[in-house]
């Protein structure tokens, strides 16, 4: 039997590169089993495209690494190339959302590095002579961007690991996985090893594997058809001349790709409907083969890009490739921890493996050796999908993905596939009263709130059908009262004798005293924020712990490892409680109409009955306002919902969703986790000193925390803007004519009738002249030295009118 630190399964682009990045940073007992050979799965038919275009600054990260890893590392390493072609790429569109969409990813790749320029119709033609003009506005250009070979690439990286002590065992299938005394025994065809950690780097067989771990993998193959030209004379007469390659070209409008190979081109093609394959188990004899073309199904996408590079028409098909990739619900790939399974990582689901695939296994070895993400995981993080992701929905998902490759991306998005998957008991009672729905976490919330009934919400980069109905919803909140469904919580229960020694150790705030609540950062080993708590001290042996939706499985994990040690159990309840949001002036008005019982102070928790119905009343409130969370077993949240509507019908009861608690919560300058709270900044970084509990307390990352001091700064800012674009994420803030920081979060601040947003400054003692780049316009910016609404607490505390 042998033994390893590490046995990652999977030996394409992915688990290579986790190898390699293993190596590289000291780990020699590393080793990686394939089933076939090297590259066997989707690597070896992938296009080899390489891109820095990304919405997210994590995801456009792993492209900019993996594009420095085959261009430059690894062929200094090996003295061998990569076949790494850096030929740049552009999009054109003749939509104009497309061409917002084209600014903002502009603005935010200022703040990365990795510049991209935004293009004009003589832009385009200059770039790309082979290419027409018809109906198009403009597009972007990504200058560094090429293709590689995936398979020098591959290889490449497994000749400098296996220098570096790392084994690699070809043509040896797993057959089946177990976990005994913390120790992974992973049976192969060529004998049994053990491992420390368990890597699932599949790929197609992502699904499988992942069940032999038991973990679920959601993932599906998705088959994916590209073809390669002959000879096509216009590109011919270029290399004869001695001219650049050209650019690779996408029209997302159209749904294709389309680049030089050679002396002709290669033209990918994604279909609206995609066609899923094997989702219940990919045959276990599947290796390096293809499907057979299908060219019907992309015909008229052929003809689409053949209209805006006629040169396409000019040559024969030489090859079709018709073979599967892997997407997820959300068409990033798995990267992290296992939910649930110690010792267990994913590496897998990636639709661009080889794209991502350098960075990603940096970004996981990383991950691995120290303890922390390199950057802030959400986006790709392996967890933030629940055991919801059901077979149905991640096939739904991944058809709906496919399809939207080419998808204008918006900002708060909501895609209908996969929906009405974790419904709140609130749902129908919703939906009466005009919700639009969003959803998070798998669970269905209102967004907002129309009076047309049946609508719903019109996507767009500027001001959208939900404005001014937000509007109204943040009037009922500030000048009378509103309810809103907030069960999307993540709500966990904490017991035990070592329940208060727990929470003093859990993050970088003292736990609250009994029958108050406070808010703590668990850290991450660097000090960065993991997870943020609200926490209520029930009694000395029972807490009652709120976090964000999308944190669920995150959170449970963290709580469950850091429990080690103390005599505590947890239990998570986001299935079982719901959550209902009374706000406004009014809302003690509303209580008292149901209960004789004393509302409490300010930051106070509760047992309580109202309207008969017992539950827990913490008086807290995230918009600003007077307020009560109300927690209640979900049988009888319907009823108290509709006793406190009709106790509030006398003040003017309303209702607010997620999109009116965004924006009263930024008029507080309220840190949202996942959006401003990070694994990459600290508390202190990030604005929450108050919140710092450091002297004579020992937490996770505590000593990391403080010694990143001074680092980087959050600011509320307040931004000029024209009255049609507000700030949402990832905008750059420029100073002194350069780049010094980026939007985290932001939006229109109707109370105080003021453009805001959060922002991360990485030269803090800059203090003004402030610009912010919104789709693509500057706007002069300042930083507020305190909230603009209400600094002073006195509405919360209900002491002001």
């Amino acid at each position: 039997m042998s033994e390893f630190q590490v046995v990652i399964i999977g030996g394409g682009a992915m688990g290579v590169s986790l190898l390699y990045h293993l190596t590289k940073l000291g780990w020699r007992d590393v080793a990686l089993v394939e089933k076939n050979d090297l590259t066997h799965g989707s690597t070896w038919h992938a296009a080899g495209l390489c891109t820095h275009f990304a919405h997210n600054p994590t995801i456009q990260e792993l492209r900019a690494t993996s594009v420095r890893l085959y261009r430059d590392i690894l062929p200094e390493e090996t003295g061998e190339s990569c076949g790494f072609h850096r030929s740049g790429a552009m999009r054109v569109t003749r939509n104009p959302e497309r061409m917002d969409e084209f600014r903002h990813v502009a603005g935010l790749s200022e703040f990365t590095g990795y510049p991209l320029e935004i293009l004009t119709r003589e832009r385009i033609a200059e770039l790309h002579p082979l290419a027409t003009l018809d109906e198009l506005i403009g597009g972007i250009y990504e200058p560094d961007d090429g293709h590689v070979d995936p398979s020098l690439a591959t290889n490449a990286m497994a000749k400098v690991a296996m220098r570096n002590g790392a084994t690699i065992q070809r043509y040896n299938p797993v057959h089946a996985i177990r976990r005994e005394d913390d120790v992974w025994i992973i049976e192969t065809a060529k004998g049994v090893l053990k491992a420390k950690h368990i890597v699932n780097a599949a790929g197609t067989w992502g699904f499988e594997v992942g069940r032999m771990m038991g973990v679920n993998v959601p993932s599906v193959p998705v088959l994916h058809q590209y073809l390669v030209t002959d000879t096509v004379p216009e590109i011919a007469a270029r290399q004869k001349a001695g001219l650049a390659e050209l650019p690779i070209i996408r029209d997302p409008e159209e749904s294709w790709y389309c680049r030089q190979e050679r002396d002709g081109f290669i033209l990918g093609p994604y279909e609206k409907q995609a066609q899923v394959w094997s989702v219940d188990g990919v045959p276990p004899e599947f290796g390096a083969e293809l499907m057979p073309p299908d060219l019907e199904r992309v015909e008229h996408i052929i003809e689409a890009a053949m209209a805006r590079v006629p040169a396409l028409g000019t040559a024969g098909v030489k090859t079709a490739i018709n073979g599967p990739i892997t997407f997820t619900p959300d068409a990033n790939p798995l990267i992290g921890p296992a939910f649930g399974v110690p010792g267990a990582w994913l590496l897998t689901g990636s639709s661009m493996g080889v794209m991502e695939g350098g960075g990603a296994g940096k970004f996981l070895a990383h991950w691995m050796v120290h303890g922390a993400p390199p950057m802030d995981a959400l986006a790709v993080d392996s967890r933030r999908f629940g055991p919801w992701a059901d077979r149905d929905f991640r096939v739904a998902k991944a058809v709906e993905c496919f399809g939207l490759q080419f998808g204008v991306h918006y900002p708060f998005e909501e895609r209908p596939a996969g929906r009405k998957i974790r419904m709140s008991p609130l749902y129908d009672l919703m939906i009466e009263r005009g919700a639009v729905m969003g959803a998070a976490h798998g669970a269905e919330r209102p967004n907002w709130f129309s009076d047309k009934p049946g609508d719903e919400t019109k996507d767009s980069f500027r001001h959208t059908n939900w404005f001014s109905a937000v509007a109204r919803e943040v009037d009922a909140v500030s000048n009378r009262v509103a309810l809103a469904d907030l069960s999307v919580f993540s709500k966990f229960e904490i017991t035990g004798v070592d329940t208060i020694r727990f929470l003093n150790a859990l993050g970088a705030n003292a736990p609250p005293k009994l029958g108050r609540i406070g808010l703590t950062h668990a850290l991450t080993p660097a000090g960065g924020v993991a997870s943020e708590f609200t926490v209520a001290v029930l009694t000395e042996q029972r807490a009652y712990l709120n976090s964000a939706a999308a944190a669920e499985e995150m959170d449970f994990d963290l709580l469950r490892e850091r429990a080690a040690g103390f005599d505590v159990s947890i239990r998570n309840l986001t299935d079982e409680w719901a959550v209902i949001g009374l706000m406004g002036p009014r809302s003690a008005d509303v209580l008292k109409a149901l209960t004789s019982q004393d509302l409490g102070k300010w930051l106070t928790v509760q047992d309580i009955t109202i309207a008969g119905i017992s539950l827990m009343a913490i008086r807290v409130s995230y918009v600003g306002e007077l307020g009560w969370e109300l927690h209640l077993p979900r049988p009888q949240a319907a009823q108290l919902f509709r006793a406190l509507e009709d106790a509030g019908k006398p003040f003017g009861i309303g209702y607010y969703g997620s999109y009116a608690a965004n924006s009263m919560r930024l008029e507080k300058g309220y840190r949202g986790w996942g959006m401003d709270l990070t694994t990459e900044r600290t508390p202190l970084e990030s604005g929450l000193a108050f919140l710092v509990k450091s002297e004579g307390r020992s937490f996770v990352g505590r000593d990391a925390m403080l010694k990143r001091q001074p680092g980087w700064d959050m600011v509320l800012l307040e931004i000029d803007t024209d009255g049609e674009v507000e700030p949402f994420y990832s905008h750059t803030v420029f100073a002194q004519g350069r780049p010094i920081g980026v939007v985290t979060s932001g939006a229109y601040g109707h109370r105080v009738k003021k453009s805001l947003a959060l922002a991360f400054l990485r030269e803090p003692q800059i203090r003004d002249g402030f610009t912010v780049k919104l789709l693509g316009r500057e706007r002069a910016a300042r930083i507020l030295s305190t909230p603009p609404y209400d600094p002073q607490n006195l509405r919360l505390k209900g002491v002001a009118p």
